[in-house]
C-alpha cells in the first residue's frame, strides 16, 4: 500500500506503520487505500518543526480518513495505552496506517496489542 510521500510498511492486511508523516501524506494515504490513521507521536517530540496532531488531523479528515491521536512514549507504553491501541485497531475502519517517529513504536504497540487477543 505504498504511494508517493508514504513510506508505509504493512504488518498485515489490516495495519501498516510508517515514520512521521506530513499533512500532505494524508492524501497519499487515502489514495493508497487506507481508511484510518493513528498518530502515536506526541506533539513537539521532534521539536517545533514537527507537524502537530491538529494539523495532521485536519489533513486526514480532508482526505476522507478517520483519525485517532494516541501519543505514547518511544521508551515505554503502558498497559492502558496498549489496550487503547487495540481498541482503535478493532474499531477503526481498515486498512489502518499508524505512525510515530520511525514506525518502531507503532509496530511495538501493535505487537503488544495482538497479545491482548
Amino acid at each position: 500500500m505504498n504511494a508517493p510521500l508514504l513510506p508505509a510498511q504493512a504488518l498485515n492486511a489490516k495495519i501498516s506503520v510508517a515514520p512521521q508523516l506530513a499533512p500532505e501524506a494524508m492524501a497519499a494515504a487515502a489514495a493508497a487505500g487506507f481508511r484510518s490513521v493513528i498518530n502515536n507521536r506526541p506533539d513537539f517530540e521532534g521539536g517545533p518543526e514537527q507537524p502537530t496532531s491538529a494539523v495532521i488531523e485536519a489533513a486526514a479528515r480532508a482526505a476522507g480518513l478517520q483519525y485517532a491521536y494516541l501519543p505514547v512514549s518511544g521508551v515505554y507504553q503502558t498497559p492502558e495505552e496498549v489496550a487503547a491501541f487495540r481498541q482503535l485497531i478493532d474499531t477503526l475502519p481498515g486498512p489502518v496506517l499508524a505512525f510515530c517517529r520511525s514506525g518502531a513504536r507503532s509496530t511495538k504497540l501493535y505487537s503488544q496489542a495482538c497479545e491482548l487477543g
